[in-house]
């Protein structure tokens, strides 16, 4: 599996980069975010995924792991691939995606293009079902609570668990940002995205 990659880019073209590595040049479908920063360094790095079917093998990368987790987690939900994935990854920034899983927010999910409502809602239904499980099963009792959790810092866990981080680093993380004076939902996971250790 190749996880990984660092290197110049060669040629970058429709969100496909051609990333050289010690003599190899590996041919990776991006996200718009990734795609944007190479192609104005002209090289870097980028965490990737091979995905192998019967009639294809295809590399995608991503900026962060955090972005590459967010993937992964899409495209275990049924009728979303891997161009789907990159598509939606492509259409709107992890702290808004994970905010809107997080709320249930189908409109907004399905205003992707090619991503219809029926799908939206799936993605929605099977990766809350998912981190909420998770988080209902965190039996973690040494991590200090939040002082008067709301909704919305519930919330906040939940999308924040959805992108690979752990409870106890999501509580840690929300209570700084309150702190901090930090508000709304998308504030408080911008927030922790950035700070969490």
């Amino acid at each position: 599996m190749i996880g990984y990659i660092k290197g110049k880019v060669l040629s970058a073209v429709d969100n496909v980069v051609l990333l050289e590595n010690n003599g190899i040049g590996y041919e990776i479908t991006c996200s718009n975010s990734v795609f944007e920063k190479l192609l104005a360094d002209k090289q870097g790095e980028v965490y990737t995924y091979l995905a192998v079917r019967d009639d294809a093998v295809s590399l995608y990368g991503f900026i962060s792991l955090e972005e590459k987790n967010m993937f992964l987690k899409l495209i275990t939900v049924s009728g979303v691939g891997p161009k789907m994935g990159i598509t939606v990854l492509s259409s709107i920034d992890i702290p808004s995606l994970a905010t809107m899983i997080a709320t249930s927010d189908i409109k907004g999910l399905s205003k992707i293009k090619g991503l219809g409502k029926k799908t939206a809602e799936r993605i929605i239904v099977e990766l809350r079902e998912k981190v909420e499980a998770s988080y209902k099963q965190d039996t973690d009792k040494t991590q200090e609570p939040i002082i008067d959790q709301t909704k919305e810092d519930e919330d906040a866990i939940i999308a924040l668990m959805s992108l690979g981080f752990t409870k106890s680093e999501c509580v840690r993380a929300i209570k700084q940002a309150k702190e901090n004076g930090v508000k709304t939902i998308e504030q408080l996971i911008a927030y922790c995205i950035k700070n969490i250790k």
